[in-house]
């Protein structure tokens, strides 16, 4: 489609998107006294695709919480530039964290991105909901609109969730966990998504856990293990050293410079 007036094909509207950058400085983040983010300093610049790689347990998803206004951190700051919170930022979260038993159709949990237009009474307005169905065309979800949200498998689900946040168009986009459990085909045509919205000059942080497909796909990467273990570009901060550190490898044994990998489940 080369009209600019014309929708493309992850359903949002083509119009200039504000770029966002994240600043932390020395973030410490804890849950009463159990430290998971600890003194982590560092720039999401705007534009970035950036991979939060580390093992079970090491922050990731404490980190997103922050960034996204979701906990308060103990120590330090985390800076917004050229977005205004909350409505700048998209963030899905884990699926586990979501009741899927709520009454709520496929199309009203998309527009729920879009929630600052959602009346007192929760109508959905038409632009809206146009936008809602746009977005659940560019998932594969449209023939599915009026289905109930437990009704849907894990992989219908997670794309119901990449649906709501076409629906934001926020410029800072927040994943956590974005492939988890879903089959080759559906994680193929969402990682499309992410990589159309990073073509887009969005600013998006992916905690993931598959090192491969970092490697593949991401240009940086955040090593972390409650501490920044390393920050930067993606083949440099994977080193096999790091990874060691990060209780991502296990040392090698005898002579030979290959690690294995201990892929977090």
């Amino acid at each position: 489609m080369t009209e600019p007036s014309k929708r493309d094909a992850a359903g949002s509207r083509l119009r200039e998107i504000r770029r966002g950058c994240v600043t932390l400085r020395e973030l410490t983040v804890a849950y009463r006294e159990r430290v998971a983010v600890e003194a982590v300093s560092g720039v999401f610049a705007a534009g970035s695709l950036t991979a939060i790689v580390g093992a079970n347990g090491a922050g990731k998803t404490t980190l997103l919480h922050a960034i996204a206004g979701l906990v308060a951190p103990r120590r330090g700051s985390i800076e917004i530039a050229g977005v205004e919170a909350p409505l700048g930022f998209a963030y899905l979260p884990q699926s586990d964290s979501i009741d899927r038993d709520f009454p709520i159709s496929v199309i009203e949990f998309a527009a729920l991105g879009g929630w600052a237009m959602i009346g007192a009474l929760g109508r959905v307005p038409p632009e809206l909901r146009s936008r809602s169905m746009n977005a659940l065309q560019a998932v594969g979800l449209d023939e599915l609109a009026g289905r109930m949200l437990g009704e849907l498998s894990t992989g219908q689900f997670r794309r119901a969730l990449f649906a709501r946040v076409i629906v934001q168009e926020a410029a800072i986009v927040l994943l956590d966990e974005p492939f988890a459990s879903v089959d080759a085909a559906t994680s193929d045509d969402l990682l499309r998504l992410v990589q159309r919205w990073h073509g887009e000059g969005r600013t998006l942080m992916v905690a993931l856990h598959d090192l491969e497909q970092v490697l593949a796909i991401f240009p940086e990467t955040l090593l972390l293990a409650r501490k920044a273990i390393a920050w930067g570009e993606t083949a440099t901060a994977l080193t096999p050293e790091n990874l060691v550190e990060a209780g991502l490898a296990a040392p090698p044994r005898g002579p030979g410079p290959r690690l294995r990998l201990a892929m977090p489940s």
